[in-house]
């Protein structure tokens, strides 16, 4: 197999879509000697913040001189980001390689009878057979989707397991409550092996004390309560740790201190890393596409805020940083994503919308979300204005009496092309530009902006 066949045979493997459990995955790497149980994994699930959590623990043990080896799901830039080693994503030719070992295996499975695996399956099985090949110290291996039946699922000792955030997502699939959601991702916890969460709601804390009790698992909780806020800027977080003291991170947002908080519970009482080292590393960790800044004058941020929990911790970041500024918002989303919730959580802020279609088979149309959101921004603008009557209009609205300011406008675009022009055409050079929602599409806004 060289690259463009190996891309091949994934494309074709992904139309037979996902199925949650773990007979699959676990005749599959039983084809490859289940090599998965000679690697020291920590396990990361939950909703929001697995990403920026792995890159704190990453970026601290490459400090420590480890090699690490990372499998997190989706790629926002590059396909081949999926599996790293020391930051370094997987190269077209060791793609090539490990998709013809797993390629092998799945054939050996079909002619013995068994299921062609997924394409899930299939990528973690190559994260588990490429990081052994690399000799990985460490493995940080993120949860797909849930957690008791996701396919990463099949390890039966890692080093610890991580739960960041839960939050309601994936309903169809995890259950309809915080509770049902919480418990899903609890499943990750096992037998006598320590869990490291944050201080959850507590719907969630019950679930996962309750898994982590049943499973004889130590359960180390990182309560943020207990850290002093310093200084907060677009460029740096720096705050008091009880057991660190003061820390910086290059990740903003309101929510970064959580993860922060939670990757050096990890670290220090886990793994046992010494304070110099992880201070140092957290200061180095850098994650793309969470509240990143792309551009300057206007100031350009992308974000990949795509449900509820993660729109309202973004929410909060706006407020904080622009307080009184209207936002010009890009916001494209997939059609099984809380999207109304997320358009009720952020276009409070905003001062003008444009909507687009991420390329995803997923994706909800441009012009839906746009609908969506014309009908938010309408029901918001007559609540501010305090009028009962029917509201219409669009930018060149003029203004009610009392000079109420005309409705914000809202826009489906055609392109990506499209939505960062004329989002840079409508906002001031001292304005702000906020793109979010499916990661998706954020790689395809940063190459626009990087090639003006």
């Amino acid at each position: 197999m060289n690259y463009e066949q190996a891309r091949a045979y994934a494309v074709n493997v992904s139309r037979s879509g996902s199925i949650l459990g773990l007979d699959s995955i676990e005749n599959l790497m039983h084809e490859l000697g289940d090599i998965q149980e000679r690697l020291k994994i920590i396990h990361i699930a939950g909703t929001n913040g697995k990403g920026s959590t792995g890159a704190y623990l990453e970026r601290v043990l490459i400090e420590a001189r480890y090699r690490v080896g990372r499998y997190s799901s989706p790629a926002v830039f590059d396909p081949m980001e999926v599996w790293r080693i020391n930051l370094q994503s997987m190269s077209h030719e060791e793609y090539a390689d490990i998709m013809e070992q797993v390629k092998c295996a799945c054939d050996r499975m079909v002619e013995k009878g068994m299921e062609h695996p997924t394409i899930f399956e299939v990528e973690t099985a190559m994260a588990f057979l490429y990081f052994y090949q690399k000799k990985c110290d460490y493995v940080l291996l993120e949860v797909g989707m849930g957690g008791r039946t996701d396919a990463t699922n099949l390890i039966k000792k890692p080093v610890c397991s991580v739960i960041t955030s839960v939050s309601m997502d994936h309903m169809q699939f995890l259950g309809n409550t915080l509770t049902e959601i919480a418990q899903a991702k609890a499943g990750i916890v096992k037998k006598d092996c320590p869990v490291v969460t944050i201080l959850q709601k507590a719907e969630a804390m019950v679930a996962i004390e309750a898994e982590a009790e049943k499973q004889h698992a130590r359960l180390y909780t990182a309560d943020v309560s207990k850290v002093t806020v310093e200084t907060e800027t677009l460029k740096e977080i720096r705050f008091d740790h009880p057991g660190l003291g003061t820390v910086k991170t290059r990740l903003t947002g309101t929510y970064q201190v959580e993860n922060c908080c939670l990757a050096i519970t990890v670290l220090k009482e886990i793994l046992g890393i010494a304070d110099r080292i992880i201070i140092d590393g957290i200061k180095n960790t850098v994650w793309p596409g969470r509240f990143e800044v792309i551009g300057e004058q206007p100031l350009f941020i992308i974000d990949g805020a795509h449900n509820e929990d993660a729109a309202l911790q973004l929410s909060a970041s706006v407020e904080k940083y622009f307080t009184n500024i209207p936002i010009t918002y890009i916001i494209g989303v997939l059609a099984d994503k809380e999207h109304k919730k997320v358009l009720e959580a952020m276009l409070p802020y905003a001062g003008a919308t444009f909507t687009v279609t991420p390329d995803n088979p997923r994706a909800m149309k441009a012009e839906e979300l746009a609908s969506e959101a014309e009908a938010i921004v309408a029901r918001l603008w007559k609540e501010r204005a305090g009028k009962p009557e029917k509201v219409q209009g669009t930018e060149n609205s003029p203004q009610g009496a009392g000079g109420m300011e005309p409705l914000p406008k809202v826009s489906a675009c055609s392109s990506m092309k499209e939505a960062v022009q004329l989002a840079l055409e409508h906002t001031k050079k001292d304005g702000v530009i906020l793109a979010f929602g499916s990661l998706s599409y954020l790689k395809e806004i940063r190459q626009i902006m990087q090639s003006d």
